[in-house]
């Protein structure tokens, strides 16, 4: 009977111990939902778009080249990112300092190459083709000019606020990755932010790709 009991205590055990390993971590459970929230939203804003999209005095306009530059900065920012996590659970802590180091530059440089484009569209005069017909006249792409136009800043630049925070847990990750004092080498946080860039990651390449099939 002693042993059975034994056993028996034994299983329980290991049975707790599956069950809160598979449970999730609330930090990681509270970011998953604001990633939810934060798709359904876009989602709402693309779907908005679609609709207009289909009614007349629709302006079509080309994206501007330093678009396609920041998509490859935040496409490599991915990869390192996914890098330095591994880098992090092995202990290969300089190689993890470069490979995050590499992420918050590629991080800026996105935000720097999103800028020159949206400065690039405000500054420069494209063709007017409205509705499949083009104009004799031409103007620069404004926030507050044909409603395609509008959809774009309100939609890319939501995406860039996000992405700034995205960049300001990326420098947080940066400090304490270069902090003497900083001693525990628990992954939740890294793993936290990692699922944040690369979700504001993910997100860009499907608005571009949304732009460029629709514009």
């Amino acid at each position: 009977m002693k042993n059975t009991g034994g056993n028996n205590a034994s299983l329980s055990w290991g049975s707790k111990g599956s069950e809160s390993k598979r449970k999730i971590h609330p930090q990681k459970f509270m970011m998953w939902l604001a990633i939810g929230s934060m798709a359904m939203a876009f989602a709402g804003l693309t779907s908005g778009f679609m609709v207009r999209k289909a009614q007349d005095n629709w302006r079509y306009f080309q994206l501007p080249v330093a678009f396609w530059f920041s998509t490859i900065a935040v496409v490599l920012s991915s990869v390192t990112m996914i890098l330095g996590v591994k880098a992090f659970k092995e202990r290969q802590m300089p190689r993890f300092r470069v490979l995050i180091s590499v992420t918050l530059v590629l991080g800026i440089i996105f935000g720097l190459l999103q800028y020159a484009g949206f400065y690039d569209l405000y500054h420069h005069a494209q063709q007017i083709r409205i509705d499949g017909e083009t104009l004799k006249q031409s103007a620069t792409v404004r926030v507050d000019g044909n409603p395609s136009e509008s959809f774009l800043f309100v939609i890319a630049g939501l995406h860039l606020a996000h992405m700034a925070g995205g960049v300001i847990a990326l420098a947080i990750v940066f400090l304490r990755a270069f902090s003497k004092k900083v001693k525990i080498y628990n992954a939740t946080g890294l793993e936290i932010a990692a699922t944040y860039w690369h979700f504001v990651d993910i997100l860009w390449v499907y608005l571009f790709v949304f732009f460029l099939a629709n514009q």
